[in-house]
């Protein structure tokens, strides 16, 4: 078993366990123990501060994944490529610093009608955005290390696990509200430590840097490509969290917490999506340098069949279901029914994009990547700001949706152009045709009194449909010879 199938296979899980928390979490724990205000200020809290942390590193996490092959060299420190990587973060920290005093009063100015218990807690954006940023720099240190299972684990497992803690401590009024949000900044401050530790353990990272090595490798290229990726990796991120930070802009902070149940929910659609990203990048980083475009083809054509299926699964099962679910967690989160929906469709789309993120980022049109991604936000922001107004929640989840599509769409036919891939055949048009079928059977299907019932019915049915299609139609026959019935 290959480096991606083994560490693919431990981070899906590790994924999958983490979507699991997430559930219990958004779904059961936070709607009973929490106000729709506090959820709500918990993730414009964490969204903001995601976004800063995301132009903190000023682009060293894209160009250690892109350049770091060059200079992999245990016994030479990897020529001191660690010290390197930490005068990005510390750099951008300050600029981040300086720019959010600056401009403090007008950001506080956009929450003081609709949200003004953000106003209260935005000083606590300063630490949490440092210990974000300084956790991603490490994880993607480990990353190109190929050491993806812990930081997966920490990520998708202690961070859900701890946040759970302190809901539970906050309900029983151990934690006042305060307290709340700086525990909740304190736990990747301890994610952050752990981290660090784990990365002495593995590689015993150099802080003495090896400047002439750096220089032989095209310094100002290096630096290039990184500040220009900075810009991308903020307009990525600005693709998944303006929408919170905008509706705090034009509703109370409820409704944030209920957005934040609902646009939670399409996540699990993308979760295979994610696991294999945080491989994937680095493998096809690696295919790049050394120019062997069949193993990026091969990646590329494999991720798109095998994510288009799942993320298809996935999507019948969950809106299907969405209207008996939600109707279990209460009656102000029904109104997140037909935002699952939206951001469902740009889930399922980006899924069926494959691993075109990685093959445009690492390979020399990384640039086109950048700028399509900085018209997005701007494409994303703008779509925020008139559909939020009209259509409330379910506007963010129409802008979410088209930024999903453009995005994929765009991707697609920039590989297809430069490399000539065009992983799309009859195997992709029976798998519409099967969640078209999944639908359709979702909605015929009996409703009951119980919401759990029809819960269970629709998953039993439609999960036995959705596999014993993709068996009779042959979609990935390369793994019938795992069944036990198929003779070896």
């Amino acid at each position: 078993m290959g480096v991606i199938q083994r560490q693919g296979i431990k981070n899906t899980i590790s994924s999958y366990v983490g979507i699991l928390l997430g559930f219990v979490s958004l779904i059961i724990i936070q709607p009973k123990f929490l106000r729709p205000e506090e959820i709500g200020l918990a993730r414009v809290m964490f969204a903001f501060s995601s976004l800063i942390s995301t132009f903190i590193p000023i682009g060293v996490t894209n160009l250690t994944i892109k350049y770091f092959p060059h200079f992999r060299n245990r016994e030479k420190g990897h020529h001191g490529f660690f010290g390197f990587m930490l005068i990005f973060p510390l750099v951008g920290f300050l600029l981040s610093t300086v720019g959010l005093l600056i401009f403090k009063e007008f950001i506080i100015a956009q929450y003081r009608r609709e949200s003004p218990m953000i106003i209260d807690y935005f000083n606590y954006i300063f630490p949490f955005s440092f210990f974000l940023a300084f956790g991603s720099v490490i994880t993607t240190y480990l990353i190109s290390l190929f050491k993806t299972t812990v930081p997966s684990y920490l990520n998708d497992i202690y961070a859900r696990v701890g946040y759970i803690g302190l809901v539970v401590l906050y309900y029983f009024q151990w934690l006042t509200l305060p307290q709340f949000i700086g525990g909740y900044v304190a736990m990747y401050a301890g994610q952050l430590l752990l981290l660090i530790i784990y990365l002495v353990q593995v590689d015993s990272p150099s802080l003495n840097i090896d400047w002439s090595f750096f220089k032989k490798q095209g310094l100002r290229e290096m630096v290039s490509f990184g500040l220009l990726l900075s810009f991308s990796s903020i307009a990525a991120l600005g693709l998944k969290t303006l929408d919170s930070v905008l509706i705090g802009k034009f509703l109370p902070l409820s409704f944030v917490g209920i957005y934040t149940i609902a646009s939670f929910i399409p996540t699990i659609i993308e979760t295979p999506l994610n696991a294999l990203d945080r491989i994937v990048t680095a493998k096809v980083a690696h295919a790049v340098v050394e120019n062997d475009m069949d193993d990026v083809r091969d990646v590329y054509y494999k991720s798109v069949k095998y994510l288009s299926l799942i993320g298809g699964l996935l999507f019948v099962g969950i809106n299907c279901n969405i209207t008996y679910l939600l109707a279990l967690v209460g009656k102000d989160y029904q109104q997140g029914v037909e935002v699952v929906w939206i951001i469902s469709i740009g889930s399922l789309i980006n899924m069926m994009g494959g691993a075109n993120t990685s093959i445009i980022f690492y390979s020399s049109k990384y640039w086109q990547g950048a700028l399509l991604l900085l018209l997005l936000v701007i494409i994303t922001f703008a779509n925020n700001m008139l559909l939020i107004p009209r259509f409330g929640i379910n506007g963010a989840a129409m802008s979410t949706a088209i930024s999903s599509l453009l995005y994929t769409a765009i991707k697609f036919f920039i590989v297809h152009r430069r490399f000539g891939f065009q992983p799309y055949n009859m195997t992709t048009i029976k798998i519409i045709g099967m969640v078209l079928l999944g639908v359709a059977i979702g909605f015929a299907l009996p409703v009951y009194a119980s919401n759990i019932i029809n819960i269970v019915l629709r998953t039993a049915v439609l999960g036995t449909t959705f596999l014993s299609l993709t068996y009779f139609l042959n979609i990935v026959p390369e793994f019938h010879s795992y069944l036990p019935w198929v003779k070896k």
